[in-house]
């Protein structure tokens, strides 16, 4: 919780100047504030805290991918619950299925290497509910808002939330160069860029489709991890990378 409060407050630092650089508009009612907090709270506090927590407690990655990449599922669900112009269409279902099956086919060797129980498996859920709620959210009620000064108000929400979390830890920063390269990735190439772009998506997406991209996060991973940190490839990795991807373009396709 300690690096996400560093990350929040240097992301509302760099976001600040670069609103004010473009001149950014900003919320003009305090119901838009309001909205943008919620939104941050659920998409950035409630999300990446329950993810992070849930790991540091020893939860496996694998088992904490698998259970976020239930998003897209639960969207589904919600929209079809919902009913209206937010009706899941039969192949948007055959995409759904097909994704979690990939995502299903990469993680599957890293299964079950955590210790699962109810506190650990408890904030992974949340995390899930939190980002799942926070898209239909801002989908919902946030208008069109500069994504600058939104990212602004988001990340000033996390951070109100999390720094009484932070305050319990008793461990010790020691600013490695590696903890420091972590943290300016964490700020300029995830919040500052893909945050961003998120934003952006949710605002001129439907929800579905969006929620349906994250399906890709665990192949990509992978992927990843074999570039910077030599870990192995099989042939299941591309099995389930094509599964994801797959069942992301048969969300996409449909209108």
């Amino acid at each position: 919780m300690t690096f996400l409060c560093w990350r929040y407050a240097l992301s509302v630092a760099g976001l600040a100047v670069w609103a004010w650089w473009a001149r950014a508009t900003w919320p003009s009612t305090p119901g838009a504030w309001l909205h943008l907090a919620v939104t941050g709270v659920l998409l950035q506090a409630g999300y990446l805290g329950g993810v992070w927590s849930a790991v540091k407690l020893g939860l496996s990655a694998g088992t904490t991918a698998l259970i976020v990449c239930l998003q897209p599922v639960l969207t589904a669900i919600f929209l079809e619950l919902h009913g209206g112009r937010g009706r899941v269409r039969p192949l948007q279902w055959t995409g759904l299925a097909c994704g979690l099956a990939g995502v299903l086919v990469v993680v599957w060797d890293k299964l079950g290497l955590g210790e699962v129980h109810a506190l650990n498996l408890g904030l992974a859920v949340l995390a899930l509910v939190s980002i799942t709620a926070g898209t239909l959210y801002q989908k919902q009620y946030v208008g069109s808002t500069d994504v600058r000064s939104a990212g602004v108000v988001q990340m000033g929400a996390a951070l109100l939330v999390s720094l009484p979390l932070s305050q319990m830890e008793t461990e010790v920063i020691d600013w490695h160069p590696n903890l420091v390269l972590a943290l300016a990735w964490s700020v300029l190439a995830l919040t500052m860029g893909a945050n961003s772009l998120l934003y952006l998506l949710i605002q001129r997406g439907a929800a579905m489709k969006v929620a349906s991209l994250f399906y890709l996060v665990p192949p990509c991973t992978a992927l990843m991890a074999w570039a910077l940190f030599a870990e192995p490839l099989s042939w299941g990795l591309f099995l389930g990378f094509g599964l994801a991807a797959l069942g992301v373009a048969l969300v996409q396709r449909s209108r």
